[in-house]
C-alpha cells in the first residue's frame, strides 16, 4: 500500500506530532525541493592564504598561557625562583678558641652550607660573657617567628617552653640575668637551634648541613658547660644521637625518651618540642616525665653512664 502526501498534508500531520516516512523516489519533485536541506558553504581560504604570516594572530604557547591571569581582575605574580646561588665558604678557622662576641660573628657570616641562600639573619642569641648553664636546650631549626627575633623559642611555643622549664626550677639564661632575683647558676637553661638558620625555601635538613652547623654547636656546649643538654625535636635528636649506633639512632622520637644519651661527654634527654606539644596536648604529661629526667641529671641524683 502506498500513502501519497502533498506537501500541505504533511505540514499538517507535522503540526500534529506525527512523522511519516516515505522514500525520497515517492515524494514529489516539490516536497523533494523544500526536504533538501540547503548546501554548506564553502569557505574561500583565498584571502587567508594570501595574508602574511605577520596579520594572523599568535598561537600563544602553552607554558606562556599559564602564567596569564585567569581573569582581567586578577593580579599577575611573578613567578616563585629560588635565591640566587651563593658561593659556600669554608668554616671560620678557629671555632674552637672563640668567645661569644666572636663565635656570633661567625655564625652571622656563615656561608659555609647551602642553609644560608636566601636567609634573613641567623638565629642566635648568646650572651656577651662567658656564662654557665647546667641545662642546653637545643631545638629543631629555627621558624619564620623566631628568624624575625633573633632569638631561639618565640611566641606561644616559647611561652609553654618557658613554664615548662619554671616548673622545673629552671629559666632562660637571659630571663635570669635581668631578674630582679636571679636564681642560682645551676638553675640558668642557654637555648640554641641544631641550625642557626632558616632557609628562604623550607626544606629538611640532610646530615651533611646538620654536621657542618654542629662545629658551632659543640662552641656553645663548651662556654656553657651544661651538665644535661634537653633534645626537643627530631632533627636535634637525630645529630646529638649522632654519635650512638644507627640502629638506635634512626628510631622515632618517641621510643628514644625516657633514656639518657651522650653528645660530647654531656648527657642527653630527648623529648618533645613546645610546637607539637601545642596540638597534641596528650603527650604533656610525658613530656613533664623527660623534664624531671633531666633535672635528675643536671642536679647529680641520678647516677649516669
Amino acid at each position: 500500500m502506498s500513502l501519497a502526501l502533498d506537501a500541505r498534508q504533511r505540514a499538517m500531520l507535522l503540526e500534529m506530532g506525527v512523522r511519516v516516512w516515505q522514500p525520497v523516489t515517492a515524494l514529489e519533485p516539490e516536497a523533494a525541493t523544500l526536504a533538501a536541506p540547503a548546501p554548506a558553504p564553502i569557505p574561500d581560504n583565498t584571502a587567508a592564504e594570501a595574508a602574511p604570516a605577520a596579520a594572523l594572530p599568535a598561537v600563544p604557547d602553552p607554558a606562556a598561557r599559564s602564567a596569564l591571569p585567569a581573569s582581567p581582575d586578577a593580579t599577575v605574580r611573578p613567578p616563585i625562583r629560588p635565591p640566587s646561588p651563593t658561593r659556600l665558604t669554608e668554616l671560620p678557622e678557629g671555632i674552637a678558641n672563640m668567645d661569644w662576641p666572636a663565635l656570633a660573628g661567625a655564625v652571622q657570616h656563615c656561608q659555609a652550607c647551602a642553609m644560608c641562600l636566601g636567609r634573613r639573619t641567623p638565629v642566635l642569641a648568646p650572651p656577651q660573657a662567658a656564662m654557665a648553664c647546667d641545662w642546653l636546650v637545643l631545638g629543631d631549626p629555627p621558624d619564620e617567628p623566631e628568624e624575625r627575633a633573633e632569638r631561639p623559642f618565640v611566641e606561644e611555643a616559647g611561652q609553654l617552653l618557658d613554664n615548662m622549664l619554671r616548673a622545673v626550677g629552671v629559666q632562660r639564661w637571659d630571663h635570669a640575668a635581668n631578674a630582679a632575683t636571679a636564681p642560682a647558676p645551676s638553675s640558668r637553661a642557654y637555648l640554641t637551634h641544631v641550625l642557626k638558620c632558616r632557609p628562604a625555601l623550607m626544606r629538611a635538613p640532610d646530615a651533611a648541613e646538620l654536621g657542618t652547623c654542629a662545629h658551632f654547636l659543640r662552641r656553645e656546649i663548651a662556654l656553657t658547660q651544661p651538665r644535661v643538654i634537653l633534645a626537643m625535636g627530631r632533627f636535634a635528636m637525630q645529630l646529638l644521637l649522632s654519635e650512638t649506633p644507627p640502629e638506635q639512632a634512626r628510631l622515632p622520637l618517641g621510643k628514644l625518651r625516657g633514656q639518657v644519651w651522650r653528645f660530647a661527654g654531656v648527657p642527653v634527654v630527648v623529648t618533645y618540642p613546645p610546637v607539637y606539644l601545642l596540638r597534641n596536648g596528650h603527650d604533656k604529661a610525658r613530656a613533664w616525665a623527660d623534664l624531671c629526667l633531666a633535672r635528675a641529671v643536671a642536679s647529680g641524683s641520678l647516677a649516669t653512664p
